[in-house]
């Protein structure tokens, strides 16, 4: 039974920062992204929690993003151990890259002439463009903020399909019933899926 979709969007994803002033550039200063919010925070939690500031930049269509500043945080809190990812959620240096940047931030822009001025805009700053790709749907440029989150801006290269959502609902149930047996793999993904197509698309 599906239920009904209420929401209207992200309000704003937040990030802890260890270093406030170049978030501040990189968001407001490099991208253009206005500070709209701040909470001032003292005394806020428990006993040992420290005092902190929270704000947020407008990311477009009411979204924000979102970062905390805690007062006296040790920037080693992250360990020595771990080499890779930003600068609270380290990896160790065994942990591949595309697993590493997997967790990222994306949002988007409406056509090739905005993506293109960002990318003019990030590589006239400290942190360049490090990847631009097309992928099947969409065009992204990428960098790391100066707290180490990997951040892209896409832009769409043509509208997404109803018959590709339907590929998309059926590539998810076969996943679901792939990843619930013993060594699931790509292959058996896609077996499952043409199994999938088989018993719901009509002929």
């Amino acid at each position: 039974m599906s239920k009904d979709h209420l929401v209207r969007g992200v309000d704003h994803v937040a990030f802890p920062t260890f270093d406030p002033a170049a978030t501040v550039r990189f968001y407001r200063d490099v991208l253009g992204f206005p500070v709209v919010h701040s909470i001032c925070a003292a005394g806020w939690g428990p006993e040992d929690h420290p005092d902190f500031i929270h704000f947020f930049f407008d990311i477009g269509n009411d979204d924000r993003i979102a970062f905390f500043y805690y007062f006296g945080t040790d920037p080693s809190i992250g360990g020595e151990a771990r080499e890779k990812g930003d600068v609270y959620g380290r990896f160790g240096a065994d942990v591949p890259e595309y697993f590493v940047r997997s967790r990222h931030l994306a949002i988007h822009v409406d056509d090739e002439e905005s993506l293109l001025e960002y990318r003019r805009r990030l590589d006239a700053s400290d942190w360049p463009v490090e990847m631009q790709i097309r992928h099947e749907t969409i065009e992204s440029i990428y960098t790391h903020d100066p707290n180490g989150y990997f951040f892209e801006i896409t832009r769409a290269m043509r509208p997404v399909t109803p018959q590709e959502d339907l590929d998309a609902n059926l590539t998810i149930d076969a996943l679901l019933d792939v990843v619930a047996q013993p060594e699931p793999t790509f292959g058996k993904l896609l077996a499952r899926k043409a199994e999938l197509i088989v018993e719901r698309v009509p002929v």
